[in-house]
């Protein structure tokens, strides 16, 4: 960032400061959304899952706005995958009365500690933390607003870091010869996988099978670097043209209820069209659409993907939708800049300023409130 951008923002950091001076979130402040004068307890969430790799199908994760607070959540996850991973390595620790029982202590004390410093204001002041990483984000022009695109590109920054974080980690879990790859056999399939039976879903998927592994492996060397182990869990996110074959071959084989190989217009219409449908409207409810008044615009895009003309569609067919069928982080990274600016943007410009941001903190910082603050159940917390 050049000088002059550094003496801009240094000075409408100081305006901002000064009219706000009296109006800090921790104050007595009323937002667009919430009208309350009670300061609002910020938490750590915790995403931590069990360590085997997640259902192909389970919900996305949003991450936080914020990277330290991040930090912080990344931190505690990694203390309890810690402990898991000593408890399933070593079960006979488990049930020992003496030095691990006790060692377990501080860890919980430092979740404690963590959520005591964001509550901080003097360590953690929410104002101070937006006027830090205002000009991060106003990047792509630096222009004094954050606009979609900024904000979806700093969403997606954020996403990838916590993405390659978890990946590591589940590597490390895979990894049995500590030499930086992942071989087919070291890797030991989810739970999930493991109990299927025959009336389970996925059980007919290739999802963590042999076919899914090879086709991440992008170098064909016949094992996965961090790069490639990080496409074989987050597939929808890789560049790897053999992958993507792989995801539109899966969703031949899961829609394909004749099992004749192909997708007839019928198998198309009573589920991939819905998920392209409900990605291009960013809506999922669909209770105002009947099967007669989709029929025509179903028609249509299954006509445009059956390049031979054959009234079927191949998984190479399916290429150019597959990002609508699997949407990638950058989806939900845009579908996360839209709330936020959606609920702080005060003019209605379709930008934020700071004082913007500044003036409504809890829009970035939610997922905070304690659990018998009932009446703010209605609050979006599930961005942050």
């Amino acid at each position: 960032m050049g000088l002059a951008s550094v003496l801009v923002y240094t000075i409408l950091a100081l305006l901002v400061l000064f009219f706000l001076s009296s109006h800090s979130p921790f104050n007595n402040t009323t937002t667009n959304n919430h009208s309350s004068n009670r300061h609002r307890r910020l938490k750590l969430r915790s995403n931590f899952t069990t360590l085997s790799s997640p259902h192909p199908y389970s919900n996305h994760q949003p991450v936080p706005f914020d990277p330290l607070v991040a930090q912080l959540e990344r931190h505690r996850e990694d203390k309890q995958w810690e402990q898991q991973h000593i408890q399933n390595s070593h079960p006979e620790l488990h049930h020992h009365h003496s030095a691990p029982a006790h060692e377990s202590q501080p860890e919980w004390e430092d979740f404690m500690n963590a959520e005591d410093f964001i509550n901080d204001e003097d360590k953690f002041n929410v104002t101070s933390r937006l006027l830090l990483l205002f000009p991060k984000i106003d990047v792509d022009p630096i222009d004094l607003f954050i606009d979609l695109h900024e904000l979806t590109l700093w969403n997606l920054q954020q996403a990838h870091r916590e993405v390659l974080h978890r990946s590591q980690r589940e590597m490390e879990l895979h990894d049995k010869n500590r030499d930086g790859f992942v071989s087919f056999s070291e890797y030991d399939p989810p739970s999930w996988v493991k109990s299927a039976t025959n009336e389970s879903f996925g059980y007919d998927m290739g999802w963590w099978k042999e076919e899914h592994f090879n086709a991440s492996d992008a170098d064909g060397d016949g094992v996965l670097n961090l790069t490639e182990f990080n496409d074989f869990l987050h597939p929808a996110d890789s560049n790897n043209t053999k992958l993507q074959q792989w995801l539109c071959k899966e969703e031949i084989r899961e829609r394909d209820s004749d099992r004749d190989g192909k997708v007839n217009f019928k198998e198309f219409f009573h589920g991939l069209f819905d998920l392209v449908r409900n990605y291009e409207e960013e809506s999922h409810n669909d209770s105002h659409h009947s099967d007669n008044s989709l029929d025509a615009p179903a028609k249509k895009l299954f006509a445009q993907l059956d390049q031979d003309g054959d009234g079927y569609l191949s998984d190479f067919e399916l290429l150019p939708i597959i990002g609508k069928l699997h949407p990638s982080e950058h989806y939900y990274a845009k579908q996360q800049a839209e709330y936020i600016i959606s609920q702080a943007d005060v003019d209605k410009d379709g930008r934020l300023t700071l004082p913007e941001m500044i003036e409504n903190p809890y829009v970035f910082y939610s997922a905070i409130f304690n659990d018998e603050e009932d009446e703010y159940d209605d609050y979006h917390d599930e961005f942050r």
